[in-house]
């Protein structure tokens, strides 16, 4: 059985709906660095940093990393189409976000792991910045991998997945509503997949974009 630590509101609904898809035992362990209890413990000694999500394969591999462990599902897994279609862009657009998209909203979240205790004014301006830098990566991102986030069965792949879930934090919805209308859409029908609804509406209960 496949362990998955993680909590909602965060990156481990991505890897819960690709478990989904492929069709395998796993339960969840809820955890993550922002909580105290004994599965964010148990986090903490197979992955330091206490990232997530984390997962820990029936072999007791350690898999971290998002794009990394959809990777690696994908390929084990191909029958979930999670790496269905053009799969170069598919592992492009999954490395983009997580380079560009994911690391800027861990600068928004916790700017002080990079600036330390400085004035609470630098850390606006870093936070500022990075948001700004976040909203024209997305749109960097719709304008190359637009055509790429759904399997030819019309299912969403990996990519299809992972820029659905980390397009909800930090206004990047709205600011595609704006910037790119046609992508947005497509991210709406990810949001709408049988298998991927529920998932995102226990992570975000009240989400909608404004």
């Amino acid at each position: 059985m496949y362990t998955l630590y993680g909590t909602d509101d965060s990156g481990s609904c991505m890897i819960e709906i690709a478990l989904q898809r492929c069709a395998v035992p796993w339960h969840r362990v809820e955890a993550s660095s922002w909580q105290d209890g004994e599965g964010s413990d148990a986090l903490a000694r197979i992955n330091p940093l206490k990232q997530i999500p984390t997962l820990v394969t029936p072999d007791g591999q350690v898999l971290t990393e998002s794009a990394a462990i959809l990777i690696h599902l994908g390929l084990e897994f191909p029958a979930s189409a999670l790496l269905a279609g053009n799969r170069a862009q598919i592992l492009r657009g999954l490395v983009y976000i997580a380079a560009n998209c994911y690391s800027a909203i861990g600068i928004i979240d916790y700017p002080q792991r990079w600036l330390g205790n400085v004035d609470e004014t630098v850390q606006t301006q870093l936070v500022t910045g990075a948001r700004r830098y976040l909203h024209q990566a997305w749109r960097v991102c719709a304008d190359q991998f637009a055509d790429q986030l759904f399997a030819p069965s019309g299912e969403p792949n990996a990519l299809g997945v992972m820029a659905a879930a980390v397009s909800r934090w930090d206004q990047a919805r709205e600011a595609l509503s704006a910037l790119a209308p046609g992508f947005a859409q497509s991210l709406a029908e990810v949001d709408a997949d049988p298998v991927v609804a529920p998932v995102f509406a226990r992570h975000w209960p009240d989400w909608n974009v404004s």
